[in-house]
């Protein structure tokens, strides 16, 4: 989907979950659609109503102003559009729990600024607090994240400059990515290095300036099989043997930690605790990833990571 596209949808999304009442035709195309011909609005607007709508959003249809009920608005019900509860396997609520870290990086972001702008200004009431059913988080605080990301998805080379950790100098580099993962706190992109002939691992905070996409889409296709984490983990922590790990989870929390756990004990009502005789390398960030919920017992350098990380966000 086109980016110009998927900003659009996700305006027309916002504009008429956040409003208290009906929103007009004409509203929505003064705010969303105001440099398009009459056709063209018509057309596009019935386009993305019907796109919303296959995507499972309930747009209702009504009148928003009670002395003219023939003027027809449009709105998301937050109630309606709220999820049922849902019960998940632990492995299913594993790939839920890793779909969600990707959503809130810039590009997102701004576009759901910009609506809520574009919204206040127009005088309209809006209710901000409706934007939580739309917002699982994780930030990706670097600029170049979206350009690999969007490589990833077109399969489109990427250029960059890239400074390593002995050398005062930027290089040139050119990657075919094939994923993006968070590995003890950082993103990571793992590809095919162009210049290396070879596959290779780039911090992305050590990219200097801007990422370019360096191609066109489909020039080439990441091998079959490959895992990015487990490629990561090998060049990042190679011969590292993890150290068994104890934690305290609250009660009905913690589904990706309990698939490592060899053990869980019942420690009251509301903890359990769980012991991990082979935890992941990144442990430490599933751990912060569950907040209050879990509490690390041991081992001490875990902890130690943990609280060190905590009180880095707080300073």
């Amino acid at each position: 989907m086109a980016a110009a596209k998927t900003e659009r949808l996700m305006n027309l999304l916002i504009m008429l979950l956040v409003q208290r009442g009906y929103v007009g035709r004409d509203r929505i195309r003064e705010l969303l659609y105001k440099d398009s011909s009459d056709e063209a609005f018509e057309r596009m607007f019935e386009r993305d109503k019907e796109e919303l709508r296959s995507l499972g959003v309930p747009i209702e249809t009504g009148s928003y102003d009670p002395l003219f009920e023939d003027e027809g608005g449009y709105r998301i019900s937050p109630d309606a559009f709220a999820l049922p509860a849902i019960e998940l396997t632990a492995d299913e609520a594993a790939v839920v729990g890793l779909a969600t870290k990707v959503w809130e990086h810039a590009r997102l972001a701004d576009a759901t600024t910009e609506a809520v702008r574009k919204l206040t200004a127009a005088g309209a009431e809006i209710d901000v607090a409706a934007l939580d059913l739309v917002s699982p988080r994780l930030a990706a605080e670097e600029p170049s994240f979206d350009v690999f990301l969007e490589a990833v998805n077109h399969r489109i080379p990427v250029r960059f400059d890239y400074r390593t950790s002995g050398s005062p100098d930027a290089v040139a580099r050119h990657l075919q990515p094939w994923g993006v993962v968070r590995f003890s706190g950082r993103w990571y992109v793992v590809g095919h290095d162009l210049d290396k002939d070879d596959q290779r691992v780039f911090r992305l905070s050590r990219v200097v300036g801007s990422a370019r996409l360096d191609g066109t889409p489909g020039t080439y296709e990441i091998p079959e099989g490959v895992d990015v984490r487990a490629i990561a983990h090998a060049t990042l922590r190679p011969d590292r043997p993890a150290e068994p790990a104890t934690l305290l989870v609250r009660r009905g929390a913690g589904h990706m930690l309990r698939r490592h756990a060899a053990q869980i004990e019942q420690v009251d009502a509301d903890w359990e605790r769980l012991h991990l005789p082979t935890p992941p390398a990144d442990l430490a960030d599933e751990v912060l990833g569950h907040g209050a919920d879990v509490i690390v017992e041991s081992p001490a350098t875990l902890r130690a990571s943990v609280i060190a990380r905590l009180q880095g966000v707080l300073a």
